[in-house]
């Protein structure tokens, strides 16, 4: 209830318009910054323990008519099955059966009824031995090497290429986030600064007035500061409350992107929390920098 006593009209100047309609655009921003990198990071870890510890090895289709190619083709799958078998870190192999490869291939050929006749290569899939490290202790290379010398038209994708390559966007994404966020926080810091100023010009005579009759500068700061705090609560939850649509609606048109071009996007339970703790987080902005520029001016005010 203290909070809420004034000596004075700070409500009444039409300062407090504009710092809610800041504060409202800054938290929308930040919201959706945050939130991008948010799901960035737990699509790149989604991935991570999908494909870590497993590696794809691709069997290209020999050359001839369709029935003679698939002929050779499985009799070269047999062949790197039985080398991989006896391999040490490997768990598993297993080649990926004919509807499973039409499946992902689909996106991109079109239907299975399309892709029927076409020598499509065939994939087996590699589990390595946790225990022996990230990579099973396998030398991919000299794998490779006895691979492709033995069975013609063999490679092996090791997933932790590409999946590097992802894990730096990630980074990447994530400093550009909390850059947008230390930009939007100075941002706001300078419109409350600029606000309160016009304030305490506004309120000069009331300040003095107060002054004589004794009260103090911590007391006079508390006034500004309230009520920069309920303008920044009010401008963030604002703010936010315009960001959740948008997000919703970015995860539904993402959604509904057919061919799992786009994986599944989602938000943990903490990192909702972070989101909506925005509003929060403005008005204490909101609050420390008054407290500190009216302290200030009021220094050099008598």
């Amino acid at each position: 209830m203290r909070l809420m006593r004034a000596d004075l009209p700070v409500a009444e100047d039409g300062t407090g318009h504009f710092l809610t309609v800041m504060v409202a655009v800054m938290v929308f921003l930040a919201a959706l910054a945050m939130a991008g990198t948010f799901a960035v990071h737990n699509v790149v870890e989604r991935w991570n323990r999908d494909v870590s510890g497993t590696l794809t090895i691709q069997v290209m289709p020999t050359p001839g008519p369709i029935d003679e190619s698939n002929a050779r083709t499985e009799a070269n799958v047999a062949r790197v099955l039985e080398i991989l078998r006896v391999e040490p870190g490997v768990l598993r192999a297993e080649a990926l059966g004919e509807d499973r490869l039409k499946a992902l291939m689909e996106p991109w050929l079109g239907s299975p009824d399309m892709i029927a006749d076409l020598p499509l290569p065939r994939l087996i899939d590699v589990t390595i031995n946790p225990k022996d490290g990230p990579d099973g202790g396998l030398d991919l290379a000299g794998l490779a090497r006895r691979l492709s010398e033995m069975v013609p038209g063999v490679t092996v994708d090791d997933h932790r290429l590409w999946l590097a390559k992802l894990v730096d966007l990630a980074q990447g994404l994530a400093s550009l986030a909390w850059s947008v966020l230390a930009l939007v926080t100075a941002a706001t810091s300078v419109a409350v600064i600029q606000v309160t100023r016009s304030s305490l010009a506004t309120h000069r005579p009331v300040i003095e007035v107060l002054h004589l009759i004794g009260a103090h500068d911590d007391y006079i700061a508390r006034q500004f500061a309230g009520r920069a705090m309920v303008l920044g609560l009010m401008g963030g939850s604002v703010g936010l409350m315009l960001a959740v649509p948008a997000l919703a609606g970015v995860g539904y048109l993402a959604r509904d992107i057919e061919g799992g071009f786009v994986p599944d996007i989602s938000l943990s339970v903490p990192q909702w929390v972070l989101l909506l703790a925005l509003p929060v987080f403005s008005g204490g902005v909101a609050m420390l920098t008054t407290r500190l520029t009216v302290l200030r001016a009021l220094s050099r005010m008598l």
